[in-house]
């Protein structure tokens, strides 16, 4: 229900939970050899499934906290060039995003479904039995750290993909900063405020092809470093 792609939340709740159901079912012979023989306890069952379901939840997260990257990226770069109105509800980054953030979350699932990238954290998940195995205490230690480093490369590469723009914003403002102290009497706002969404849809259109190699580069170093990648 978290992986890249399959889990969107724009993916109808019923195919979301038909993927899962199907994924079970494809998984379970695989991953049989490796797992513990069921508990005859109830409690040691329901405590198993917590550890499961707490394992799954935080590989998951990971994933997608990492794929957010490039729709923490396009708000930033909505910010820069004044695209800020109208704000969407975005069930992604769970609050209001502006129209580029937006569309950045829909070309993130879209390059996912497309290139196979969902197979990385699928694989991950697989091999994660492996290094969790099933009914072993859940590392709390360094699943925190495995969080604050995805927080951390999610955060360090968004702002890499937005650099250009938040460069061009503030050279941008700076100018019209100077025009109005040199020039008092130029109407500084009715002259910049289309000049930066112009300027910078046109420096979206011609870095668009890179920030999306780049970031999609980004994603498959990061869902190969997934624990059990």
């Amino acid at each position: 229900m978290l992986l890249p792609g399959l889990g969107e939340a724009e993916v109808p709740a019923t195919i979301r939970l038909s993927l899962g159901l199907l994924l079970t079912l494809l998984l379970l012979p695989l991953l049989a050899p490796a797992l513990p023989p069921p508990p005859e306890a109830i409690a040691e069952m329901l405590r198993c499934l917590a550890l499961e379901l707490l394992a799954g939840l935080w590989l998951g997260g990971l994933a997608r906290g990492l794929m957010l990257a490039l729709a923490q990226a396009g708000q930033v770069m909505g910010s820069m060039i004044g695209l800020t109105t109208p704000l969407q509800g975005d069930p992604g980054l769970g609050a209001q995003s502006t129209a580029l953030g937006r569309g950045f979350g829909f070309a993130a699932t879209v390059l996912v479904l497309a290139t196979g990238l969902y197979a990385l954290p699928l694989g991950a998940l697989v091999n994660s039995y492996a290094v969790l195995p099933a009914g072993a205490p859940f590392p709390a230690g360094p699943a925190a750290d495995a969080v604050a480093a995805m927080v951390t490369e999610s955060l360090s590469l968004a702002l890499r993909l937005a650099a250009p723009f938040i460069l061009a914003g503030v050279l941008f403002n700076a100018g019209m900063g100077l025009i109005a102290r040199v020039a008092p009497q130029v109407q500084v706002f009715v002259v910049a405020a289309p000049a930066q969404i112009i300027g910078g849809l046109g420096l979206l259109l011609l870095l668009l092809p890179a920030i999306l190699a780049m970031w999609q580069g980004a994603m498959v170093v990061a869902f190969q470093a997934l624990p059990g990648g």
